[in-house]
């Protein structure tokens, strides 16, 4: 009957019957797409499959129950199902023949009618749905492919590509009861054709140069099958096929059309066998015998039908040229009613455009005026703050002046409590201040070593210029000679008349020269940096716990934190230490002065209010343990240090050069100073019942550490360091 493509899929013998499971998603579209493209040939017939899925069995059994198989037709949207799939098909210039199968089972359905029909080839479209859908939905392909016949091949088509195929294990049977009905059709539809050719002569639609089949190749491309319109009743007149057959198990009823068959022609079976489809023998009784359109005593009504249909074309094609018509005037008018509406468009976008450029320009205007308001506010409060910070500031200096007054006639008179030397002792000692003694310098002078009663001793110079030099000078050999503390710098002694200061020499320098290793240093070791913050808070303590009132420190920094040779380490520069009244132990000391310290290290609070208190020297000690572990700039290490323990990568911001920092102990010491350097002062941990324990604690692992270390039988590398920094000294 037909023979498959050469460069298609490959078959073997058997009836040729092919047919295609369609319905209304795209994977029919692509499935029959792939039939005509891989199996089918121009002029063969396809068998178009489709299942409309009933809910219940008893209204089968009512549909199958009536008397006249042909009074329930496909409904509208069957129809228009079908003649999407026709269409295609006649512009690929392949027939087909619409199967309707009605059933509650669509599986059960398809594979029964193959087997009763002896399909040779099936195409089913695979389904879109992602894995997730399909776990919880059954796969009709799949389970088509499971219970189908062993004679038919079984093609799952995915976007136009094979997903999965089932080969057939036997030859499909030769004989099959749609051959017939398809040979008949075929018969029927030449005689269409021949009267179709004379009455395409007569019709005067042939002066217009109509042409059915140029149109729908012209009307749309050859791929696309959804392109009938559902705007437009469909004058489709194929005339259909309808038969019945009973199932031992269940009731089905199948219906089919040809879209080739202009004539029309009914044939009723009814069949009661389920184990044998293909045997037409076994027609009821009740139906009666077979009548067949096709014979000589029905000629007359084919013709009658002819001459009906024939009237019918002629209608259509005078309703197709007066709907080209109006379709072209409706173009037009669309056209022209889209050019409108894109004027519009732009004159209202136009229009939207300027109104915000005006607001814009005002609300800039707005904001304008508005800065200018502002701005004038802020200058007068500034001057008035201005006028205020002067008046502050005159004030204390007449208040300052006053008490370096009452200090110098105390210190030069009757105070006994440190030793006095000449300037001619400082100038012998120091050999005039030569720059081979000089060991460094700061904000408030320079810095000398020498000796002094065969004593190694540093010398710090005030120098003139210095602002509020002699106020600090006094201030510091106030305090400095009222306080003894192993973790305080020792006072040695001062000549008051030249601004001069003798304390004990410290061979290991700042921390700040120790942390960054300047001159080559070798590096603090964990255990020598967890012992030297214990002792810095210590010594805080201690000024802190001064009577009768508390002495703030105000400057603490690396730099004001000095070692000596056993890197023991000692607070220094107390010159801006201010007291501030002693208050309950539950209330929070504080003191109104004007700001004083260096740049990061300040108290926040104390920066913006002018109050100060013990916890102002808690914020700067949180930034100098941060940078004890760090060895890092304070500018911004809170927020790095917090970020990185957040992160888990606190490893990455600690001092490389220490390689064997316990990971558990240095977190807790990180944590310990980020809750010091908290911005509100009622945030921060008490000195002496939170941060202080918990530093010796760490004091105390560090020794144990280095006392393993040292019984173990090796140096650590901070005691070599230790030997060659008191070498340097002595020499």
């Amino acid at each position: 009957m037909w023979q498959p493509k050469g460069n298609g899929v490959k078959k073997t013998g058997g009836n040729g019957l092919i047919a295609v499971a369609v319905d209304k998603d795209k994977s029919s579209q692509h499935a029959l797409k792939w039939a005509v493209d891989n199996l089918l040939n121009r002029g063969q017939t396809v068998v178009l499959i489709h299942v409309a899925q009933r809910t219940s069995v008893s209204s089968v059994s009512s549909n199958c129950a009536t008397t006249n198989p042909h009074q329930k037709q496909p409904d509208k949207q069957i129809r228009d199902l079908f003649l999407t799939f026709r269409c295609y098909c006649t512009r690929k210039d392949i027939k087909c023949f619409d199967v309707l199968l009605e059933d509650v089972d669509i599986v059960k359905a398809i594979t029964e009618y193959v087997s009763f029909a002896a399909i040779e080839d099936l195409v089913l479209g695979a389904p879109s749905r992602h894995g997730f859908m399909r776990k919880f939905k059954a796969d009709v392909p799949s389970s088509v492919s499971k219970a189908a016949p062993d004679f038919c091949n079984i093609y799952v088509v995915s976007k136009g590509k094979i997903s999965s195929k089932r080969n057939a294990s036997r030859s499909a049977p030769f004989t099959s009861p749609l051959l017939d009905q398809l040979q008949s059709q075929n018969d029927i539809s030449d005689t269409q054709s021949r009267y179709s050719m004379n009455l395409r002569g007569l019709s005067p639609a042939r002066g217009r140069g109509f042409d059915r089949k140029s149109f729908m190749d012209s009307s749309e491309s050859d791929t696309d099958i959804s392109f009938v319109s559902s705007g437009r009743p469909s004058s489709d007149h194929s005339p259909s096929m309808h038969y019945e057959f009973v199932d031992v198990g269940r009731n089905s009823r199948i219906s089919t059309s040809s879209e080739h068959s202009l004539g029309s022609f009914r044939l009723g079976l009814r069949y009661s066998d389920r184990s044998s489809p293909y045997d037409l023998s076994s027609i009821s009784q009740d139906s009666g015998a077979t009548s067949c359109s096709c014979s000589s005593q029905n000629l007359d009504e084919v013709e009658a039908e002819m001459r009906r249909l024939k009237l019918e074309l002629k209608q259509t094609m005078d309703m197709y040229s007066t709907a080209c018509k109006e379709a072209l005037v409706a173009k037009q008018k669309a056209l022209e009613l889209q050019r409108w509406r894109l004027d519009e468009e732009r004159r209202l976008e136009e229009a939207r455009f300027a109104e915000e450029t005006a607001l814009s320009l005002a609300e800039k205007e707005r904001a304008r005026c508005k800065a200018a308001v502002e701005a004038a506010e802020a200058a007068k409060r500034i001057a008035e703050l201005e006028a205020q910070r002067r008046l502050s500031a005159e004030m204390n200096r007449l208040k300052e002046s006053d008490e370096v007054k009452i200090a110098s006639s105390n210190l030069s008179t009757k105070d006994l409590r440190y030793r006095r030397y000449t300037i001619e002792d400082i100038e012998e000692a120091t050999q005039f201040f030569t720059e081979s003694r000089k060991i460094g310098e700061g904000g408030y002078g320079p810095v000398y070593k020498c000796y002094l009663d065969h004593t190694p001793v540093a010398v710090k110079v005030l120098r003139p210029d210095a602002a509020q030099g002699r106020s600090q000078f006094q201030r510091e050999i106030e305090v400095l000679s009222c306080i003894r503390h192993p973790n305080m710098v020792l006072l040695l002694g001062a000549c008051p008349e030249y601004g001069i200061i003798v304390y004990e020499y410290l061979a290991n320098g700042s921390l700040d020269d120790r942390i960054f290793r300047r001159g080559n240093t070798p590096p603090l070791s964990w255990q020598q940096r967890f012992r030297i913050a214990a002792e810095i808070a210590t010594g805080l303590l201690f000024l802190h716990q001064t009577k009768p009132e508390p002495l703030v420190h105000r400057d603490l920094k690396p730099g004001n934190i000095l070692l000596d040779h056993n890197y023991v380490s000692k607070i220094s520069d107390v010159g801006l230490a201010r007291l501030v009244p002693a208050v309950a132990e539950n209330v929070t000391q504080c003191h109104l002065t004007s700001t004083a310290g260096t740049f990061c290290y300040i108290d926040p609070e104390y920066q913006q209010t002018g109050m100060l208190g013990v916890k102002s020297d808690v914020y700067s000690l949180g930034i100098l343990l941060l940078q004890l572990i760090t060895a890092k700039q304070p500018m911004g290490l809170t927020h790095f240090v917090e970020r990185s323990i957040e992160n888990g990568t606190l490893g990455e911001m600690l001092d490389p050069t220490v390689t064997d920092w316990p990971f558990e102990e240095t977190l807790g010491f990180a944590k310990l100073a980020l809750q010091c350097s908290e911005l509100r002062r009622k945030d921060r941990p008490d000195l002496g019942k939170v941060v202080l324990p918990e530093l010796n604690r760490l004091r105390e692992l560090a020794d144990e550490s280095m006392g393993q270390t040292f019984f173990g039988g090796s140096l650590c590398p901070s005691s070599k360091s230790n030997a060659s920094m008191t070498m340097q000294a002595n020499s």
